[in-house]
């Protein structure tokens, strides 16, 4: 009689159902906490902990670029707004202008109005000082450094607000770009040189201002403030500034 073959056990492995609940629990708990994540208010910093932990995990600690740089994804981004507030904060800090430069400059507009000059002198201001731009036509005749009667009375009017301060005075001079044609002067260097130096001698030596606080510059018709290409343009270049230094040790 033949024998009958023994039938082989098939093993079934074991713990195939559990693992593959375990696997699906992970799942639904990573979804869970990654909904918490999206939902909070990440901070700056913890931010870029994570970013670099993260960054560290996927491309190493020695090099490659973050995954989350490469989408243009920062902690500005984040929506705490901490980081715009910051630098906005530091710009306007950089850019702002010193209490005592703002003081001389609402000082000099107040002279100016009560003197009754203001159609001849523009104020302006930045973070260097405060400038006084007068028109060449009102100090000088063409072509000549001698300063006019009006331009005497013109600085004149000036002498409260220079002396209102310790600060150094620097007087600039300007040309325009149409050279010069007479026995005194070879360019527009000597002549706006020869023209600050003459307002700083009439400072010094008849309205007694400290001269130690006095300095010329002549600029010839190298820093135009508009372009040269038209008589009207030619003639605002044709000035004399005289700058009220900021001197940061003077502040209050």
């Amino acid at each position: 009689m033949a024998r009958r073959k023994k039938k082989k056990k098939v093993d079934s492995g074991g713990g195939g159902d559990w693992l593959t609940t375990f696997s699906d629990l992970m799942s639904l708990l990573l979804t869970f906490f990654i909904l918490l994540f999206s939902m909070s208010n990440v901070s700056d910093e913890k931010f870029s902990q994570a970013s670099a932990s993260l960054q560290g995990a996927l491309v190493g600690e020695m090099g490659g670029s973050s995954i989350l740089d490469e989408n243009g994804i920062s902690p500005q981004d984040t929506g705490s707004g901490n980081a715009d507030e910051v630098d906005a904060g530091v710009q306007a800090n950089e850019n702002s202008i010193p209490l005592q430069v703002t003081r001389m400059y609402e000082e000099a507009i107040k002279i100016i109005e009560a003197e009754g000059i203001g159609d001849q002198i523009s104020v302006s201001s930045d973070q260097d000082g405060v400038y006084l731009d007068i028109q060449e036509s009102i100090l000088f005749d063409s072509g000549h450094a001698t300063i006019s009667d009006i331009g005497k009375d013109t600085l004149d009017s000036l002498i409260d607000l220079l002396t209102l301060s310790e600060n150094d005075i620097i007087v600039e001079g300007f040309t325009d770009n149409i050279p010069i044609r007479n026995a005194s002067y070879d360019s527009n260097w000597e002549l706006s040189a020869d023209r600050a130096m003459g307002v700083v001698r009439y400072l010094a030596e008849m309205r007694n201002v400290d001269p130690a606080r006095l300095s010329g510059r002549g600029y010839g018709e190298f820093n135009p403030i508009v372009a040269n290409d038209t008589p009207a343009n030619r003639a605002k270049n044709r000035r004399v500034n005289i700058v009220l230094v900021y001197s940061p040790e003077d502040e209050d």
